[in-house]
């Protein structure tokens, strides 16, 4: 995979009407899901798009799947599907098998990446990237607000390991991605892991498949609120790090 760095343009003038399908993987996120799709919603119809949203519920025990109703009756094209396998990684591949679009992607409930990113990431794909990555560092990236130094270092420990396995990709957790979608679906039912790692085997993935991959580069927003343990979810984090490479041992690189 040679992951290049897109420059800041969109245009959107090529890509057929109700062609994406957006997943967003939500733990109690009542007091954020409504926003989050609105404006989603509200870029992508000035944009003339139609864009579905797929909120999937992984173990909420709050008001999540009303605060859904009440979008879906505003007339917003947004359904709530369930996973009973907890951890990120399983909402988003349950989400990615509901598709049913050209275009598959997955961003946060948080609305840490702008939303008008999602109209320069269809852009790459209408031109032929296969995937597009959203980074918080690549050039022309930025933080409007950054993550505390807990989770800065932890993240840079956890870059450089991961980037083994992926190669140079300089933002593999950043929480916004965009698929062709039989990319998407082929990726997907090939990974295994469920937790926060889980976008770092799906980047080993498409390296090995050989994807035209590119990197987006986004203004980033430290939201308060995210259920990621720095401790706890870490550690399991580089745990994750070593069944990918486990995982991956056996499976030649496109080309090879």
């Amino acid at each position: 995979m040679g992951v290049v760095t897109a420059s800041r343009k969109h245009s959107v003038g090529a890509l057929p009407v109700a062609d994406l399908d957006l997943v967003i993987p939500a733990l109690n996120e009542e007091a954020r899901i409504g926003a989050t799709v609105d404006e989603l919603h509200r870029v992508a119809t000035d944009a003339s798009l139609a864009v579905r949203f797929i909120v999937v519920d992984n173990g909420c025990v709050d008001s999540t799947a009303d605060v859904v109703d009440r979008s879906a009756a505003a007339d917003i094209p947004v359904e709530l599907i369930s996973c009973q396998t907890r951890g990120k990684g399983a909402a988003i591949r349950a989400g990615v098998r509901s598709s049913t679009a050209a275009f598959v992607g997955y961003c946060d409930a948080d609305q840490s990446t702008p939303p008008g990113a999602l109209l320069e990431g269809l852009d790459l794909l209408a031109a032929g990237w296969e995937v597009v990555i959203g980074s918080r560092k690549c050039a022309g990236a930025d933080y409007v607000v950054r993550q505390p130094p807990l989770r800065r270092a932890g993240s840079f420990a956890f870059h450089a390991m991961a980037t083994r396995l992926t190669g140079p990709v300089s933002d593999t957790q950043c929480g916004f991605k965009l698929f062709h979608a039989e990319a998407a679906r082929s990726l997907f039912e090939a990974t295994s892991l469920d937790g926060f790692a889980f976008d770092v085997e799906l980047l080993a993935r498409v390296r090995r498949a050989g994807l035209q991959a590119i990197e987006l580069p986004v203004k980033w927003t430290h939201s308060d609120g995210s259920t990621f343990r720095p401790f706890a979810d870490g550690l399991r984090s580089f745990q994750e790090l070593l069944a990918v490479h486990r995982s991956l041992r056996a499976i030649p690189a496109a080309g090879a």
